[in-house]
């Protein structure tokens, strides 16, 4: 009886099984986190932005529940999808340029020294230049960049240590715009972060030095309107009723009402001459940092060591230089109005510091 052969070993053993892709844990919670962020009623149209998950994908997920089930489902999608870090954090720069508004912007100018050439921007090469830069002093960082709309480069930057990974909840964002010296950095909880910030950007953008100038707000599109001078330099013109009281027996007098339309008229020529008539950017708040002395000659007899003192005056408003221009028109300030109030928008800040003129007592 012949025996069976054997069969090779060889068939005998099962091919190894394919590895199955396990999302890292601090990706899920943080896409997940990003997720709850968002409105619910705005979690399909920002999903749909960041161009990750696909069609079938989208219309898949359900958006009539909680947002804590939105958010298991997305991170299961992502699990898919083999999601990373930069992934995560290129839904955070979504979020982040939507909801732009939230955070306190400050703005810098880099200068060039006189002779140097404006260089073609290359896009890639300034990535390029920026992560090294950065990565040759932090060796621990996640950058990511998104270009949007009219040249506008946002870069996210989360900061590690040697032997902790970076920390993608307290990023640094940065909004620069190509062609043109200005940047704008958003306040962060990581100050000492920001001088490596300001060299990368030197040495991507070909600058030679940089300075923070004196205007901030949480509203980015009215300080790089300002900055970029695309809207009028002016203050729009408002016709409020005068915030006075009139004798009930003079109101209906011709002579007072025609004496208040004059004054109407000279306060409107006045506005005009002084803002224009182009739109008004929006800001929230002007700063004046004061160092001065009192004066009179009842203080002088009386205050033998005259020493400047030092305070700080801050106007705020919801739409502050809309309220500005309407002062005069209100009847609560003279016409025409200080120039430190109407210069704003012209010398681009919202920071003063008044001092005594020398010699002045």
């Amino acid at each position: 009886m012949k025996m069976a052969e054997k069969r090779p070993r060889e068939s005998l053993q099962h091919s190894p099984p394919s590895k199955v892709f396990i999302m890292d844990v601090t990706v899920a919670e943080y896409i997940r986190r990003t997720v709850l962020r968002i409105p619910r009623s705005e979690a399909r149209t920002m999903l749909t932005k960041w161009k990750f998950l696909s069609d079938s994908q989208l219309q898949s997920l359900n958006t009539n529940q909680k947002k804590e089930n939105i958010s298991k489902e997305v991170v299961e999608l992502c699990q898919e999808n083999r999601a990373t870090i930069q992934h995560a954090a290129n839904l955070d720069m979504i979020y982040s340029y939507t909801y732009r508004h939230k955070m306190m912007w400050d703005t810098y100018q880099m200068i060039r020294e006189e002779g140097d050439e404006n260089d073609f921007f290359d896009l890639e090469n300034f990535k390029k230049k920026f992560e090294e830069s950065l990565e040759s002093s932090f060796n621990n960082v996640t950058i990511t960049f998104e270009e949007f709309e009219d040249n506008e480069i946002w870069i996210r930057v989360a900061w590690g240590t040697q032997y902790r990974k970076p920390n993608q909840y307290k990023p640094s964002y940065v909004v620069y715009h190509s062609q043109t010296p200005y940047v704008f950095i958003c306040k962060s909880t990581n100050k000492s972060s920001v001088p490596l910030l300001l060299q990368a950007l030197l040495v991507a953008a070909n600058y030679s030095d940089i300075h923070e100038m004196d205007f901030q707000s949480r509203c980015l599109d009215s300080l790089k309107d300002i900055i970029l001078k695309r809207c009028g330099q002016s203050l729009q013109i408002h016709q409020p009723q005068p915030l006075q009281e009139k004798d009930n027996n003079l109101e209906n007098d011709p002579r007072i009402i025609q004496e208040d339309q004059h004054e109407k008229e000279r306060i409107q020529r006045i506005d005009r001459e002084t803002f224009g008539d182009g739109p008004q950017p929006k800001l929230e708040f002007a700063h004046y940092r004061l160092k001065t002395t009192f004066r009179g000659d009842l203080i002088n007899d009386t205050l033998h060591d005259i020493k400047p003192f030092r305070c700080t005056v801050k106007f705020s408003s919801p739409h502050l230089l809309e309220a500005v221009q309407s002062l005069a028109l209100a009847g609560v300030a003279d016409a025409p109005l200080s120039a430190l109030l109407t210069c704003i928008t012209q010398k681009a800040r919202n920071h003063f510091n008044i001092r005594e003129r020398e010699g002045a007592h």
